[in-house]
């Protein structure tokens, strides 16, 4: 039995949802979302929230259980709260710029680099080093962060780099013991 698909996700206070016979619809003050369902799988709204019901108990109906549970349950904390990532970048000269949909980055190349943004998530520079990714829709959210520190992973010897807030980057020594004589 699945253990945490059993469960009811709580319903926000201030979010509708409307439930399809194959995709649930959630409204919230930050926006719109919605789930599609599997084969198998049905969701009952009732007092306690939203809760995910599977038709037997094979494997792959107990993993779906799971995993349409984790996303309603991202689904409703977007529309009402929202998620946010939080980029640092360290470096001689890197710099950052939010414009509209759009962070202009320096990050030590011969040309800047415009990285735009999809529709629905915003981006915030504060002391134009610290990248602030938020929106509605957990995934996109994650993306959008992991494509930006993709411009320009952290490297190992100098730690120099685009990093995930609280991230730690083993660093390595160089060439230590190169004496000459």
């Amino acid at each position: 039995m699945s253990r945490l698909g059993k469960y009811p996700v709580a319903v926000p206070s201030g979010v509708k949802i409307s439930l399809d016979g194959t995709s649930l619809a959630v409204e919230g003050p930050k926006g719109k979302l919605g789930v599609f369902m599997v084969d198998g799988i049905s969701l009952d709204l009732s007092d306690a929230g939203v809760l995910v019901n599977r038709t037997d108990d094979s494997s792959q109906q107990r993993a779906n259980q799971g995993l349409i549970r984790s996303l309603v349950s991202n689904v409703l904390h977007g529309v009402s709260e929202g998620f946010s990532k939080v980029l640092e970048m360290e470096g001689v000269g890197y710099r950052a710029e939010a414009k509209k949909n759009e962070v202009h980055l320096s990050l030590g190349f011969s040309h800047p680099i415009v990285y735009t943004l999809p529709e629905g998530i915003k981006a915030e520079v504060d002391k134009q080093n610290v990248i602030t990714i938020s929106g509605v829709d957990k995934q996109l959210v994650g993306e959008v962060a992991a494509g930006i520190r993709k411009l320009r992973p952290p490297e190992p010897y100098k730690g120099k780099g685009i990093r995930y807030q609280g991230e730690y980057v083993r660093r390595k020594a160089g060439k230590g013991g190169a004496a000459g004589g």
